[in-house]
């Protein structure tokens, strides 16, 4: 993702100065959880799959947290290559925030990091590699932490969505930036291009690891509440998520609390998170609960199983889901917005680029060592203006900040407070968020090839 130069990785050598990758913990403390980052092989569709993965030594995949505690994590790196772990939706000290060349270096084979800052907030997070193209190799996994929101008579179910696909990362990318004549099974035409949603035509779309082909099925009684965390973990894809015959209540987007919001159908895009609510009905039954790609019919999902017959269901949808818009967000109010204040700083940001040369940008400028950062001063109100020149959608990320939707197409609004919102494009939408983590910061489109192609940016506190 962030590529590593002379002058970054001297940044972060200097930023981790004297603590030999292991700068967060206190000499008398020690890690309350280890993290270990492996490959392992999935079954996709009856092919044999060779995929990264973070688990603890126990096999539990990703790490849960209650706030209040602290963070403290070993990062043990036992792949072959250097690896670097962020931390999606939390707000660490800059230093511990896992990007390589802006908060740290990466981890070399066969070492490990350590980290340790408090968790003071709850909510439905994530964690996946900013190290080149390793997300799209699934080198992610949920991290939730619990907070008064958790019910005890709840059931938790975590659904996690990828997209995947059996050619390489970096061939995909290359042929994406290839000449206009190339096409392959895995690339979109070029010419199939134009407005669009979806550039890489994936192998297949898993949920907690698996297809529709063999879905996993969670038990839970008739009768029962549960509370269901959607986490977007793919590298390119937006979905809508179907609760079937379910009834489902919003209550959390990217971690944060919104005003509930009824519905069965919510749109999520790449990295984003909702918690809802679910009540299930008395009698014994199977209830789906499907994912399916914006723009395509082609979906994937788990089934909620409270004793009834398990049907095969298609990985093909009916009809074609309609493209994500923001009708939602408009709707959702933060439970907890931002105290009411003035901005003291702006800046206008364009999502810029080159469909043809598949070159992606901000303000025109394709990210490099010496593009100058954002400033902010601590204690200011930033607003952020998003401007989407292109013509397709960008989800944005913030690191180390939270920051609340404040406008959508010229409409003011008091909505969500989110990590990542989803710019259409032609559109326009402005966040708004307090400078309260001093540091160095990362700003980026959150669909992995367009960072990689040079939709990034970094804020930086003067």
């Amino acid at each position: 993702m962030v590529r590593i130069t002379r002058r970054s990785l001297l940044a972060s050598a200097l930023a981790g100065a004297g603590s030999a990758l292991s700068p967060a913990l206190a000499a008398d403390a020690e890690p309350t959880t280890t993290l270990r980052l492996h490959r392992r092989t999935l079954e996709v569709n009856g092919r044999a799959a060779s995929v990264y993965g973070i688990a603890q030594p126990n096999g539990m995949h990703g790490a849960t947290f209650r706030v209040g505690d602290r963070f403290r994590v070993r990062v043990e790196n036992r792949i072959a290559e250097p690896s670097l772990i962020h931390w999606h939706g939390l707000t660490p000290p800059w230093r511990q925030d896992g990007v390589p060349g802006i908060s740290g270096p990466p981890i070399p084979p066969g070492q490990s990091a350590d980290y340790d800052f408090p968790l003071d907030f709850g909510g439905t997070f994530w964690m996946h590699s900013h190290q080149g193209l390793q997300e799209q190799l699934l080198m992610s996994a949920p991290l939730i932490i619990h907070d008064d929101r958790d019910e005890a008579r709840e059931q938790e179910v975590v659904l996690m969505l990828h997209d995947f696909s059996f050619t390489p990362p970096e061939e995909i990318y290359a042929k994406l930036r290839a000449p206009a004549k190339v096409t392959d099974m895995a690339i979109k035409p070029r010419a199939d291009r134009g407005p669009d949603l979806n550039d890489v035509a994936y192998d297949a779309f898993l949920a907690n690891d698996r297809t529709l082909a063999d879905p996993e099925t969670v038990k839970i009684e008739p009768g029962e509440r549960a509370l269901l965390r959607v986490i977007n973990g793919s590298a390119m894809s937006n979905f809508h998520l179907d609760l079937g015959a379910l009834d489902g209540e919003l209550i959390a987007v990217d971690g944060f609390r919104v005003k509930p919001v009824a519905g069965k159908s919510f749109p999520v895009a790449v990295a984003q998170r909702l918690d809802i609510r679910l009540r299930l009905p008395a009698g014994a039954a199977a209830y789906p609960v499907l994912a399916t790609l914006e723009g395509t019919a082609r979906r994937t999902g788990i089934v909620l199983d409270a004793g009834g017959p398990i049907l095969r269901i298609g990985e093909t949808a009916d009809q074609p889901s309609p493209a994500i818009t923001l009708d939602l967000e408009r709707r959702l109010e933060a439970a907890g917005p931002l105290r009411p204040r003035k901005a003291d700083r702006v800046h206008r940001l364009d999502l810029t680029g080159d469909m043809a040369k598949y070159v992606w940008s901000i303000n025109n400028v394709v990210w490099a060592e010496d593009i100058p950062p954002l400033a902010v001063a601590e204690g200011e109100r930033v607003e952020l203006v998003l401007t989407n020149k292109t013509m397709m959608p960008h989800p944005m990320h913030l690191h180390g900040h939270e920051f609340q939707v404040v406008e959508i197409d010229g409409e003011r609004i008091s909505g969500a407070v989110r990590d990542t919102i989803l710019v259409r494009p032609r559109g326009q939408v402005i966040v708004a968020f307090d400078a309260n983590n001093p540091g160095w910061w990362a700003f980026h489109c959150h669909l992995l090839y367009h960072l990689e192609a040079g939709m990034f940016t970094t804020i930086s506190y003067m």
